[in-house]
């Protein structure tokens, strides 16, 4: 029996797939595979957050169905943690609830609040859910440049004059996945009054807001005056302190947004394991030293990789946040295109990174690494890189070979 299933169908085949079959086919056959492609924490959760995990599920009460939009002592907890980050008061009970990590919760108000047909703004490139969270929700999905510069104000400005119907959502995310792009509070201002104005909603992914290393720390766009009327903000544990299995993230800001959010979950989960929360509620309001740990071996790390790549021919932006770099593929190999040079990286120099592409069509210059290697490593990759530049002439006469012998 046969079927053609029209959700799926609008969705392309995962651009990464081809890549991980090519490292997994490497290391089953014993090679040595330097993996910066995905952005995977490596480090152990913090211990005390572990022992209050334990301690929890030792305890029969909490095997039960959880809530689905939080308890309210993680909910408590995390607008806490607004308020001394940001100052922004944020009523737990109706501006905030907890997600199945920001993903999950991006993806389901996509669901809850999106009709077919309605025309949605998102940076491209970007992370894949932002904008297929809203292609599986039928909605039309319009591309909008990442800089936070004119071009992006611009962008906006003819979405709004030459969209029929007018858009409805506007995602952005700074610090920015793939790109490392930062913003500060003005450009902020810009965005809320621009989408007041023109009561378009704002969708902000604020999952690296603690992850940043030369500069200020990253804002919020609910600190600014007015933000609530038309943003919803996602947040996540899994970098912050190390989480990513955990599976806990938030959405705060406009109850309306919320109240759509909590409801179209009522239906579909019923929350994270009680246990988890309650760690997660730990996390918030226990020592937050683990913060700086862990920005501290981001830092190190992505100096070490972009300092060792630019000595070895390779220039790459050293980023002001998120644990990734956004590197121009090198322009001898420019031609190849990035699913082609990340195989081409991973077969000649046994170094992994994620393809551009796969954040979008206009991401195919670049490749994106992920700093979750530890320095011996990324030395170790760095060496490996050196050698495959050093012999470009023959790694891509032989490229051009193989390509010719597969057509």
């Amino acid at each position: 029996m046969e079927h053609e299933f029209h959700r799926i169908k609008r969705l392309p085949p995962y651009v990464f797939a081809e890549v991980n079959a090519m490292k997994a086919r490497a290391r089953a056959n014993g090679e040595d595979i330097i993996d910066f492609g995905m952005g995977n924490p490596d480090q152990p959760t913090p211990q005390h957050i572990v022992d209050k995990l334990v301690e929890t599920v030792k305890n029969p009460k909490t095997h039960g169905y959880s809530n689905s939009r939080g308890i309210p002592g993680l909910r408590k907890a995390f607008a806490a943690y607004y308020e001394r980050r940001f100052g922004v008061t944020l009523d737990p009970e109706k501006e905030a609830i907890v997600t199945l990590g920001s993903k999950e919760g991006l993806a389901n108000l996509a669901s809850a609040v999106t009709s077919p047909g309605d025309v949605i703004l998102v940076p491209n490139p970007s992370y894949p859910i932002h904008q297929f969270g809203f292609i599986i929700a039928e909605a039309s999905v319009q591309n909008i440049p990442v800089a936070a510069d004119q071009n992006f104000f611009a962008a906006l400005e003819a979405a709004v004059n030459h969209s029929h119907p007018k858009p409805k959502m506007l995602v952005i995310n700074y610090p920015n996945n793939p790109t490392a792009e930062v913003v500060d509070i003005g450009f902020y201002e810009q965005v809320v009054d621009f989408c007041r104005h023109h009561q378009i909603y704002v969708l902000s992914d604020l999952a690296y807001s603690e992850i940043y290393f030369d500069g200020n720390p990253p804002p919020s766009i609910l600190q600014v005056k007015g933000a609530k009327d038309v943003a919803v903000e996602f947040t996540s544990m899994s970098k912050t302190y190390s989480m990513p299995g955990w599976r806990i993230g938030f959405a705060a800001g406009n109850k309306d947004l919320i109240a759509a959010l909590t409801r179209i979950k009522s239906y579909l989960d019923y929350g994270a394991f009680t246990p988890i929360q309650v760690a997660a509620t730990a996390a918030l309001n226990g020592p937050q030293d683990c913060i700086e740990t862990v920005r501290t071996l981001y830092k190190e790390r992505r100096d070490v990789l972009i300092d060792g790549l630019k000595g070895a021919g390779w220039d790459i932006p050293s980023p002001l946040a998120t644990m990734f770099a956004w590197a121009p593929i090198p322009p001898a190999f420019a031609h190849l295109g990035s699913i082609e040079f990340s195989k081409l990286l991973l077969s000649e120099a046994q170094v992994a990174v994620a393809p551009g592409i796969g954040f979008g069509e206009h991401g195919d210059g670049f490749v994106r690494l992920a700093l979750v290697e530890n320095k011996h490593r990324s030395r170790q990759a760095v060496r490996s890189v050196k050698a495959f530049l050093d012999n470009y002439d023959k790694v891509i006469e032989d490229a051009e070979k193989k390509r010719a012998e597969s057509r």
